[in-house]
């Protein structure tokens, strides 16, 4: 095992790490930028480095900086967290240059699975079901026009080498191809550095299912169960529940295995998770891969028991998988909330300020993982999450009306957060019977008797 890890990474994500490293004895290193100075992690870690300016790309994003930050602390490995880094293969591969292990997936597993066109046609090989779409990425808008028009109206554009649902657009008609496909290569060019686009098939309605993997370098994969994270707004998920709800115990068993079975195709390692599409029927279809800790693994730690940065720690050291796939055993319900500092009353605009009061809930079986404090103050250059609440029960109902009560319990001051929105949709019947969709935050905030428009192209707000 490691002796010191650095923590490429900020806010909750940041210090959650760092508290899984002092259980198993590994000191730390956090990095910060100079707005994040006086932040939670820089107060908790065994040593704490400056990489840079506030902007992210001048620090939570320059390689060189946190790879000097890890040689001058003798830092043995780095763990990216999620966002910034943390799917990048050049950074991993630079780190490897520098005798420094990247906990995470090996470079060239992520260049082709970071690559949404290639990981499609890698899936399908391994027998993974695949939403109709194009075999290649679209070099011009004639070639997006004749695939549209084979498939047929609505289709989604997609970004080949985004991720966390940004470079997205929804196409219900060939005169707005045009413009959908210059825009999308527009935002895939600014947030990805890359302007590659393909074409599928759009779902709804339909539901957001993953499975959790856990690989090692031997050759060995487990599934840890499923979480729904079909409660989203611009494909940014609010909401997320394990094990999904109200699918059959053959259909979840099915997805598990094409999880596992995708994750051995490709030579993966270390924690991942494989994103479906689940329509009415229950046919699923494969979406894509994340290389990286998802924001939601709290939930899938509560149903199996499994200290998730642990294991990614103990296979990044080169060993083995320490658990059998008969070993884990998902019991309960686990949901979290994302108490994000956003207006939803204003389009979910982020609200960066400072803390006067901050006062999150405890309880029973009640998890909150969070950066915040009285005083904090809420940057505007970094995504506005600001703490998830999970909590688990023997069974669902009983998990809501807990979740219920810690929204209830959790006091924020200063600036403006989702947590009223969350208890709306806490509230709203379709989701409180476990039978929704990716659409239900556009229904919810519809006027009553009209109908939901498609989802419209998305925006590139969030930093990470």
């Amino acid at each position: 095992m490691f002796e010191k890890v650095l923590i490429a990474n900020r806010g909750e994500i940041a210090l959650r790490v760092a508290r899984a490293c002092r259980e198993l004895g590994i000191r730390t290193v956090a990095v910060y930028s100079t707005v994040d100075r006086d932040s939670a992690v820089v107060r908790f870690a065994d040593e704490a480095v400056c990489i840079g300016p506030p902007e992210s790309r001048l620090s939570y994003r320059n390689a060189a900086a946190i790879i000097e930050a890890a040689r001058s602390t003798g830092a043995q490995a780095v763990h990216p967290g999620y966002g910034f880094l943390s799917e990048d293969p050049d950074f991993a591969e630079i780190c490897a240059e520098n005798g420094i292990v990247f906990i995470g997936p090996r470079p060239e597993v992520m260049a082709v699975l970071g690559d949404k066109a290639r990981a499609r046609a890698v899936m399908a090989g391994a027998g993974l079901p695949l939403l109709p779409g194009s075999p290649h990425t679209l070099a011009t808008v004639g070639e997006a026009a004749a695939v549209a028009d084979e498939l047929g109206y609505p289709v989604m554009l997609k970004v080949a080498a985004g991720g966390g649902g940004r470079g997205m657009a929804v196409v219900t008609a060939p005169e707005e191809l045009p413009g959908a496909y210059t825009r999308t290569r527009a935002v895939a060019r600014t947030v990805f550095g890359d302007d590659r686009v393909y074409l599928e098939r759009y779902l709804s309605p339909a539901r957001h299912v993953e499975v959790q993997v856990l690989c090692d370098a031997h050759g060995n994969a487990v599934h840890l169960g499923t979480r729904d994270c079909s409660v989203q707004r611009r494909h940014q998920k609010l909401i997320e529940e394990g094990p999904a709800p109200g699918l059959a115990a053959t259909t979840i068993a099915a997805l598990e295995a094409a999880a596992v079975r995708g994750a051995l195709a490709v030579g993966y390692s270390g924690v991942g998770t494989f994103e479906f599409l689940v329509d009415e029927a229950e046919r699923f279809f494969f979406m894509e891969i994340n290389c990286r800790l998802q924001v939601e693994h709290p939930v899938t730690e509560l149903i199996t028991g499994v200290d998730l940065v642990h294991e990614q720690l103990h296979v990044a050291s080169g060993l083995p998988l320490r658990l059998r796939q008969d070993e884990i055993q998902v019991r309960g319900v686990a949901v979290e909330c994302r108490v994000n500092a956003e207006d939803p009353d204003r389009d979910f605009a982020p609200t960066p300020g400072r803390l006067t009061g901050f006062r999150p809930p405890a309880g029973p079986f009640t998890r909150v993982d969070t950066h915040g404090h009285p005083g904090y103050r809420i940057s505007p250059h970094y995504d506005s999450l600001l703490a998830k609440v999970v909590v688990w029960a023997p069974e669902r109902e009983l998990a809501l009306s807990r979740m219920e009560r810690a929204l209830d319990e959790f006091e924020v001051d200063g600036v403006r957060t989702t947590i009223g929105f969350l208890r709306r949709v806490l509230d709203h019947p379709p989701f409180r019977k476990g039978r929704y969709a990716t659409d239900i935050v556009e229904r919810l905030l519809q006027p009553a008797g009209s109908v939901p428009p498609p989802d419209a192209e998305q925006s590139a707000r969030r930093t990470r």
